[in-house]
């Protein structure tokens, strides 16, 4: 993330982030915008998600309607590494607003070749976050372990999400061009289980509207 948020291609971007801590960007801060909002070299604006994502993307709609922060034509998400991907997708693709105003272009998981398969096995988070995936991104095949595991780790991926690309991080193919642009998100590519956790996941929002204590 800090190697993409300097590109040129990101600039008119405004990055999505859960906590400023959690990645090292300070070193990319150019001016303090407002808040929890800073301005980066390249003319991406990040922020930290106040609240949950859907009031987050609300306010900021506000303030570029507003004239109160800079337009900005891409949204980037940067979730926490154990979220599951079913409700956020879910806000994005069928919030009413939030349908009006965006359009989901692509979903990228990134995947540590040395531990992936482990955090597959304990995680049911992380199997959803893989399965969504437009382009899965494998890091740290450059590592013994890494390379010793990453022919297995390619297979069960391609098995779980075979219409997903898969990018070798230290070959430089995690590229602005191969991440960005991966036209608009279709649940219908996925395997069935992406659709099963998608209607679930709209059951659960329609039973928490109608009991008025929906948690995030």
């Amino acid at each position: 993330l800090n190697r993409l948020l300097v590109a040129p291609e990101l600039a008119d971007t405004l990055v999505l982030i859960n906590e400023f801590g959690d990645v090292g960007l300070d070193h990319l801060f150019i001016e303090k915008v407002d808040g929890d909002m800073v301005l980066m070299s390249s003319g991406c604006v990040c922020c930290t998600i106040r609240g949950d994502l859907v009031n987050t993307l609300e306010d900021l709609l506000r303030k570029l309607d507003n004239g109160r922060i800079k337009p900005f034509r891409r949204v980037i998400l940067e979730t926490t590494g154990l979220a599951d991907p079913a409700p956020i997708l879910h806000a994005i693709m069928y919030h009413p607003y939030l349908l009006m105003r965006f359009r989901l272009d692509g979903v990228v998981t990134v995947i540590d070749a040395v531990n992936g398969a482990a955090t597959l096995d304990a995680h049911e988070e992380a199997v959803k976050q893989a399965a969504v995936a437009d382009r899965l991104v494998i890091t740290k095949t450059d590592l013994p372990e890494g390379a010793a595991r990453v022919a297995a780790l390619t297979a069960r991926l391609a098995a779980l999400n075979p219409g997903a690309r898969q990018l070798i991080a230290v070959k430089g193919e995690a590229t602005p061009s191969a991440l960005l642009d991966c036209g608009l998100f279709d649940p219908e590519t996925k395997t069935p289980r992406v659709k099963e956790w998608l209607n679930a996941e709209a059951v659960t929002t329609a039973h928490d509207h109608a009991s008025h204590h929906h948690h995030d």
